[in-house]
């Protein structure tokens, strides 16, 4: 699996347009039609997460690994959905903004895993499925925690809501991808 590079102009820009809806959709104002030329962000072959964060406290992360639309749209839609709909912690209030850093995870295309043993905790994220149930780890995760391969398979199987060694099981599938991650500067 390869890593992919987007140019650093595209990337500050992907970056500003989820800064502009973040702050218009916790606001409750209109959010503009973004008219966006930029062939990587036009690009649909990349899921996406975002993650918001305020004084290193985590004010919401939601994301997708399957693109259905280009680049910028996913990136727009889960700005808002981390603003609003992660349960794990109340929606971003407009007093906050100011305060809230915008990190965008853009991911390579989902590869399914045969030998996780061969994959790098901090380099490549987590996709489980088993049955209905399914979750995600970002690669960065990994890293934070200090997190080896085995620990982190455990943990995605948590998340979940399988036993832990169920990355071990047959019907278990678990995919990988890696992650361009892009971090708003304040």
């Amino acid at each position: 699996m390869e890593s992919f590079q987007i140019p650093l102009e595209s990337q500050r820009r992907l970056i500003n347009l989820a800064r502009r809806a973040l702050e218009s959709f916790v606001s409750g104002l209109e959010h503009l039609v973004e008219c966006v030329d930029d062939p990587y962000l036009l690009l649909s072959d990349h899921g996406a997460f975002v993650s918001l964060h305020k004084n290193d406290q985590l004010r919401g992360c939601i994301g997708t690994c399957f693109p259905t639309r280009p680049l910028y749209q996913t990136v727009i839609e889960m700005t808002k959905a981390a603003a609003s709909r992660d349960h794990r912690v109340p929606p971003v209030r407009q007093s906050e903004l100011i305060h809230v850093l915008i990190g965008v995870s853009v991911l390579s295309p989902l590869q399914l895993v045969r030998d996780p043993s061969l994959l790098e905790p901090g380099k490549h994220g987590l996709y489980v499925v088993s049955g209905n149930k399914r979750a995600a780890l970002l690669p960065q995760v990994a890293t934070q925690y200090h997190w080896d391969m085995k620990t982190f398979l455990s943990q995605v199987c948590l998340k979940a809501d399988l036993c832990e060694n169920a990355w071990e099981s047959p019907e278990t599938q678990i995919s990988s991808f890696t992650a361009l991650i892009i971090e708003e500067e304040r």
